[in-house]
């Protein structure tokens, strides 16, 4: 089954950016900006179900680039967790996280915001692809959801962006897909400064078949965080269980080692640990617990055409978005520009009303002289 989930994917929906120049980004405990999106369809975005307050630690579930939660998740992860009595909440991010993912980055805030203080304690985050990545844009420049996070779980995630991306935004994209590039300016300071922070436990899971995000050969890939002071576990599924060769979309979507090892670390103190997976039990079950294995066709494949489908009809951009002005601590300094520049403005705007008023002065001296010298 896993096999024929391979053959079904699309490779190459990531794509490569212009080369960045010289950033100077803020620092890591620079307070977050205010959310520019409003609070109304901030709010109405989130989804959650369970007791979020008695329960085990909450999870908040991210969908991945083209996806959205019922996709990604309501046929496999979402039974997954009910049925483990762990409550959870899911965002939907905009333009079926399609769009800016600094914008998507908001939601995922006010996501961590919500649930947070619902459940009066912190929460976890398990996250598919983009999904996997995104939060820690929310965790690097809204330093006040760090104390609300307990685990960053990251199901094939674009840490470290792509390298599989020649081609795809030849002609334009949609903004998340430039974004996912490895060398695009988004990338870089999402990983500026540290790429972890202490009190949060980091289970970053990918797979050596990974046909999208790339490379992934070890645990140098794309999807391994390293150093900032966060604990961080970085783990092939093929660490555990070698013949496993789910690909990408599996991995977020059906993968039973992936599963094992997201549970783990959901299940005990810090990331998941590998050597507590029995492989004899988790590798001979190819389908995580939540997926039906009736309707496992037909999920894959509907998940996946709708994920294309998505992603191939969004409105194309040229390049990618520009960098908001709090990733380079500039805001204060783009206002105190525009207030200078509205005050020359002002300044000229006199200048030339006190030119005009001396105008009419200066015709009446020149024809007087002109009189005067044609008398002479």
């Amino acid at each position: 089954m896993r096999r024929a989930l391979a053959a079904a994917v699309v490779a190459g929906v990531l794509a490569l950016p212009g080369t960045a120049s010289a950033i100077t980004y803020a620092p890591v405990n620079q307070p977050g900006p205010k959310l520019s999106v409003p609070q109304a369809k901030l709010d109405a975005a989130l989804q959650c179900t369970g007791d979020l307050a008695a329960g085990p630690t909450p999870v908040l579930l991210v969908p991945g680039t083209g996806s959205s939660p019922p996709r990604n998740f309501g046929w496999n992860w979402e039974p997954a967790l009910n049925k483990l009595g762990i409550p959870w909440c899911a965002v939907t991010l905009p333009d079926n996280a399609l769009g800016d993912i600094q914008v998507a980055g908001e939601y995922i805030v006010n996501g961590i915001r919500a649930e947070y203080a619902r459940a009066g304690k912190r929460i976890s985050i398990i996250g598919h692809s983009q999904g996997g990545m995104a939060p820690r844009w929310a965790l690097r420049f809204w330093p006040g959801t760090r104390a609300k996070v307990d685990d960053q779980i990251g199901l094939a995630p674009s840490n470290h962006g792509t390298t599989t991306a020649q081609s795809t935004c030849a002609n334009g994209c949609a903004p998340a897909i430039w974004q996912q590039a490895n060398d695009a300016k988004f990338i870089a300071a999402l990983n500026s400064h540290q790429e972890t922070f202490p009190g949060i436990s980091y289970t970053q899971v990918y797979t050596h078949t990974d046909e999208e995000v790339r490379p992934n050969d070890d645990d140098t890939g794309s999807s391994s965080l390293h150093g900032g002071g966060g604990l961080i576990t970085n783990v092939a599924i093929q660490d555990v269980c070698p013949a496993d060769s789910t690909e990408h979309n599996g991995l977020g979507t059906v993968d039973n080692t992936a599963y094992a090892l997201a549970v783990d670390a959901l299940t005990h103190p810090g990331p998941a640990d590998p050597s507590r997976i029995d492989p004899g039990s988790v590798c001979s079950t190819p389908l995580m617990p939540g997926v039906n294995p009736a309707t496992f066709p037909a999920d894959a494949a509907a998940t996946l055409q709708d994920d294309l489908t998505n992603i191939f009809t969004h409105p194309p951009s040229s390049t990618e978005p520009p960098l908001k002005c709090y990733v380079t601590d500039t805001c204060g300094k783009c206002a105190k520009y525009k207030r200078k520049h509205k005050k020359h403005q002002k300044h000229h705007a006199a200048a030339a009303k006190k030119h005009k008023k001396k105008h009419p002065k200066c015709k009446r001296k020149h024809k007087k002289h002109k009189k005067h010298a044609a008398q002479r």
